[in-house]
């Protein structure tokens, strides 16, 4: 599980098109993770006695290293399959897209047919076919793609494969009759082929800078809540899980084989089965598979027996999609979370010993000062032990880029990241959100710092510019959802003081 095959002559070479590199956020975080998804795709292939190789760019420069794996493989087939378990893959970056296509040039001229997978090529399906792709698999497509990729290599017909797209003659968009195909079978397919790629520098990079080695597993797919900003264009709303002996299994592998030392689970939504949390605790323990772990969930899923469970499985961080510290704007984003909900999350998190960590997005239609602060208020109070934040971005698909499609100019996905720009009319500029996600990053920093006086100064220094910033950066052309007071003051560097001393 730790090597990688011996390169050898192959009929499909998959690949995707993230890496590291060209993402400065993510290289700055050091927390890279195999193309789960790509794999998966992999062991549908192999199920069908297709012979598959694999080439990751993740780590390795995507140009020079596609054209060695073509060199080494000669495939007929090149297939972009984006992992679909990679949060980074679902924003749909420029710069992935724009490595896809390069992937897709040198594929072609290698004489191979080209089938592209993801979130980007199915909201832009028109621009992906016009850059050298064949073929677009919309859905989940592990068994889609062992169909077409039979008649591809038996030069039959293809048939009317769900969710395939391509161009006709007349350059043409068609569809097949089913938009997008569901693959039921998932939860029941074998575990990822890790061994088609190199793990040795995953674990190179992870224990440079972290000290320790982290693999990622997952033990579902999809979500079935209807966050009105989340874009699902893979598995819509359906949710997949795996039968929690073999999650607990696949846990013990990696512990034993791959010699992992964590875990991150990249589950859309972790836990959401109590009665599964229970069954899944009780085969890890059976199997000595223990590991320490960190998932992504709702605070309302944090009932008292799940977080027990998930403690005596292993867990030591949860994620929760908080989103918003005001009510108003959780009830704008059909998020159907209360508030004190995340206030008990955290408390009986806190008492598992579990760290409890934060999601949060500004800038969502109809969050103005008032609700801005209301969110710093709301970590303020209930401390959680980290944050990520990022700035509302609209994607097809979603409630959300209906409401704002009409502002949308001609940017419309971020270059990386770590872009945050806003692209709609939001209450603020983008400069302003980058000021106060990085003032109150420094806040939520420094109260775990060993150096708290410096930190404490950093923060107070990165508040005073949001202070500055705020009169400077309004838009007063955003729309609000509903009227309210405003408060034009900001929330005072003293409330930070006390915040600290409480």
């Amino acid at each position: 599980m730790s090597g990688v095959e011996m390169q050898e002559p192959a009929d499909v070479l998959l690949t995707h098109s993230y890496h590291l590199p060209y993402d400065q956020k993510q290289m700055r975080k050091m927390q890279p993770y195999s193309p789960i998804g790509t794999l998966y795709a992999a062991t549908a292939l192999r199920a069908k006695h297709i012979s598959v190789a694999v080439f990751d760019p993740m780590l390795e420069d995507p140009i020079a290293g596609i054209q060695r794996a073509i060199e080494a493989h000669r495939p007929r087939i090149v297939t972009i399959y984006e992992d679909d378990f990679n949060f980074l893959s679902k924003m749909c970056l420029t710069r992935m897209r724009e490595v896809a296509f390069e992937i897709a040039a040198m594929s072609r001229l290698s004489g191979a047919t080209v089938i592209a997978h993801g979130s980007d090529a199915t909201d832009n399906a028109r621009l992906f076919l016009e850059n050298g792709i064949d073929y677009i698999l919309q859905g989940e497509a592990e068994q889609t793609l062992a169909e077409l990729c039979s008649a591809l290599l038996r030069s039959e017909p293809v048939g009317d494969i769900p969710g395939l797209v391509r161009l006709d003659v007349q350059r043409r968009l068609v569809h097949t009759s089913q938009r997008f195909s569901r693959n039921p079978e998932w939860a029941n397919l074998a575990a990822p082929s890790r061994n088609l790629i190199n793990l040795e520098p995953y674990r190179k990079a992870w224990k440079e800078a972290h000290g320790y080695f982290s693999v990622n597993m997952v033990a579902g797919r999809g979500c079935p809540f209807h966050c009105n900003w989340c874009a699902k264009p893979i598995s819509g709303n359906k949710y997949h899980l795996r039968p929690a002996v073999e999650v607990a299994e696949e846990m013990r592998q990696l512990k034993k084989v791959a010699r992992a030392e964590h875990i991150w689970f990249g589950d859309d939504i972790f836990a959401l089965n109590q009665h599964w949390m229970q069954e899944f605790a009780a085969e890890v323990k059976a199997r000595n598979a223990s590991l320490p772990f960190k998932v992504q969930s709702r605070a309302d899923l944090m009932s008292e027996s799940t977080v027990a469970a998930l403690k005596s499985a292993g867990c030591t961080e949860v994620w929760m999609g908080v989103e918003s510290g005001s009510q108003k704007i959780l009830d704008a984003m059909d998020k159907r979370l209360k508030l004190s909900s995340v206030v008990t999350a955290r408390q009986r998190l806190q008492h598992a010993g579990i760290r409890a960590c934060y999601f949060l997005q500004f800038g969502y239609p109809g969050e103005s000062w008032h609700e801005l602060q209301e969110t710093i208020a709301f970590v303020r109070k209930t401390r959680p032990d980290d944050i990520g934040i990022s700035i509302s971005y609209p994607l097809p698909g979603t409630v959300f880029y209906q409401r704002v499609q009409a502002e949308l100019g001609a940017k419309r996905n971020w270059t990386d990241s770590d872009d945050l720009c806003i692209m709609f009319k939001a209450a603020y500029t983008t400069d302003f959100y980058r000021a106060v996600r990085d003032a109150l990053h420094a806040e939520v920093s420094g109260w775990y710092s060993t150096s708290a006086i410096s930190s404490l100064s950093t923060a107070e220094e990165l508040w005073q510019r949001v202070h500055l910033l705020e009169p400077l950066s309004r838009n007063a052309e955003f729309t609000e959802l509903a009227p309210h007071a405003t408060e034009s003051g900001l929330f005072p560097v003293s409330g930070l003081i006390a915040a600290r001393s409480a």
